[in-house]
């Protein structure tokens, strides 16, 4: 059996059904919004939010959302960049997509210059710490609202050969 080929892709008209139908687990709902709040927000900061479907072959199994250049705490010398919201379908979790979609996300910011990224989690049962743990983030030991936040340094950006 073949692994289907998995991107990212902007929302459009063409997937926005699909994308709009991207569902957690009943027992997920209290850890991450529902994409239309996502979606909202993208409409209502389109410099700052980076949403994208994840796409599984012709399938879109989830949702991502990064945040760019955001100026933490208000502090124009703090900008910071990474993952804001990460919705994988009910049907399609346990396939590693979402774990694709957050090294895709850091590639992304990377690519973008980006040192570091980002990260909040709800804490309490089922929280996804240690997902985001695993995958290279470490809390920061601040706060966002009542969530922890983690980063996860990046690799450095190759040196231009001389």
């Amino acid at each position: 059996m073949s692994t289907p080929h998995l991107r990212l892709e902007p929302v459009t008209a063409a997937n926005f059904d699909a994308v709009h139908a991207v569902s957690v687990r009943p027992d997920q709902q209290h850890l991450v919004s529902p994409v239309v709040k996502s979606l909202a927000e993208a409409y209502v900061h389109p410099t700052m939010a980076w949403p994208r479907a994840i796409v599984a072959g012709e399938e879109v199994v989830g949702f991502v959302m990064a945040f760019l250049d955001h100026h933490w705490n208000d502090d124009p010398a703090d900008v910071r960049s990474g993952l804001w919201r990460l919705n994988i379908d009910a049907a399609h979790q346990g396939k590693g997509y979402g774990t694709f979609a957050v090294e895709a996300v850091c590639a992304e910011l990377h690519r973008r210059g980006t040192p570091r990224a980002y990260v909040t989690w709800h804490t309490g049962p089922r929280t996804p710490e240690p997902f985001y743990t695993a995958l290279g983030f470490a809390r920061t030991g601040e706060l966002s609202g009542d969530e922890p936040v983690g980063v996860r340094e990046l690799a450095a950006p190759a040196e231009a050969p001389a």
